[in-house]
């Protein structure tokens, strides 16, 4: 069998799938990836193609398609790519890609016959998602006009792909209902063997002090210090946690970029240093830890140290953190949004809140951080993920039965 992975970052999403598919001997595999970063976790044994960054839209483009026009000319790039690979032989026989920034544009038109799966990450939407939902953080009038051409790319791949997925019910059901039986939803996995308890866990934190289980230690990751990710509701939950509990640390994970929606308003240059100018003067920082993104091990470290796990998000793409933590046994308080609430039942699996609400997080936080949370919540949350989420158990054979490699050819 030949399959060929398609990702602006590769290996992504498919990190697990693409390092099963190594120790097949009769799975040929060729992956297409932008840039020269590297791809870390990507099989030596597959070949890797790499493309270049496409220049965006011009200077008279439309302002609603200006994202458009970027994804055409990078489904033009991938395409010659393709072209390149079926004239020295290579034809899959499936395709497996994310189409978010237009590389499967052109697909089915270079292998027609080729199975193409699409991971369908989100479909955006006026309301019901992230848009409208943060009022700190307005729509304006054009916003369901630019979404509405904003998902030109999105559909054109629903009508040509032959299946595609979703990693949560939620995150499947936004797409439009003419597609939705098109759509199987199943989760990229986690590795909980990895991803696990381990009461001797330590982290260092920037200036050489180590934490462990015996210190309380609030944590908070997100890939970047955004509202999408609640970091504006966590930091004005602090000062009455930190004035609270005065042996408390608090460890941040996260970059001073933006991933998600607007960029901070001038003069502030990212919303770490906007927070900090709010609500700075009311902490103890000595005791708040920006520890930038780290390596994985080092962040699960900081996972197996915490007392309690903050999570909270606008209804969007759910964070590999949040089962990452659960697998780990955390103590988790998160937001009452989709696609959290799939994953996690009230004083079963964590502990939930309303998003907004800082004040009853502060008060919350310091409950469970003093002991009011209980034992049976940080198992059943590992056990949701092992039953329903492990890799190893069950998300690769149902790759393997998706793909008819049950006997692992």
């Amino acid at each position: 069998m030949r399959i060929l992975f398609i990702h602006q970052n590769l290996p992504a999403q498919f990190r697990h799938l693409l390092g099963t598919l190594a120790q097949m001997p009769n799975v040929e595999v060729v992956g297409i990836r932008q840039g020269d970063t590297p791809a870390q976790g990507f099989p030596e044994k597959f070949p890797l193609i790499r493309y270049k960054p496409s220049p965006g839209s011009g200077v008279h483009t439309h302002h609603y398609l200006r994202g458009f026009e970027g994804q055409l000319r990078r489904g033009q790039t991938v395409t010659r790519v393709c072209l390149d690979l079926k004239s020295r032989g290579f034809v899959p026989d499936w395709i497996i890609a994310h189409p978010g920034w237009g590389e499967t544009l052109f697909l089915k038109d270079v292998f027609p016959d080729a199975h193409l799966v699409s991971f369908l990450e989100f479909y955006y939407r006026a309301e019901g998602g992230d848009v409208g939902f943060d009022p700190e953080f307005p729509s304006d009038f054009e916003t369901p006009f630019r979404l509405r051409i904003k998902n030109t790319h999105l559909l054109h791949d629903l009508v040509t792909c032959d299946e595609a997925l979703a990693p949560t019910q939620w995150q499947a059901s936004q797409a439009p209902k003419l597609f939705q039986p098109k759509i199987r939803v199943m989760h990229d996995g986690i590795r909980t063997d990895i991803a696990q308890p381990n009461p001797n866990a330590e982290f260092r934190l920037p200036d050489g002090r180590r934490l462990s289980c015996k210190n309380r230690v609030l944590t908070y990751v997100a890939r970047n210090l955004e509202p999408y990710r609640g970091f504006h509701i966590f930091m004005r939950a602090l000062p009455e946690i930190l004035a609270t509990d005065r042996s408390a640390q608090v460890v941040i994970v996260g970059g001073d970029e933006v991933s998600y929606g607007a960029r901070p308003k001038p003069p502030h240059t990212s919303y770490r240093e906007q927070m900090l100018a709010e609500v700075g003067s009311k902490l103890d920082l000595t005791r708040v830890h920006f520890v930038g993104k780290l390596p994985y091990a080092d962040y699960l470290s900081l996972l197996q140290i915490s007392s309690l796990h903050v999570y909270l998000t606008y209804p969007f793409v759910l964070s590999w953190s949040l089962l990452e933590a659960m697998s780990v046994g955390c103590q988790i308080l998160a937001s009452t949004t989709p696609p959290v609430t799939e994953m996690m039942v009230d004083r079963e699996t964590g502990f939930l809140i309303d998003f907004f609400d800082h004040r009853n997080l502060a008060a919350k936080a310091i409950d469970l951080m003093q002991g009011d949370g209980s034992p049976d919540v940080r198992l059943n949350a590992r056990n949701f993920v092992c039953k329903n989420m492990d890799y190893q158990s069950v998300i690769r054979r149902r790759w393997l039965d998706w793909l008819g490699l049950q006997n692992g050819s």
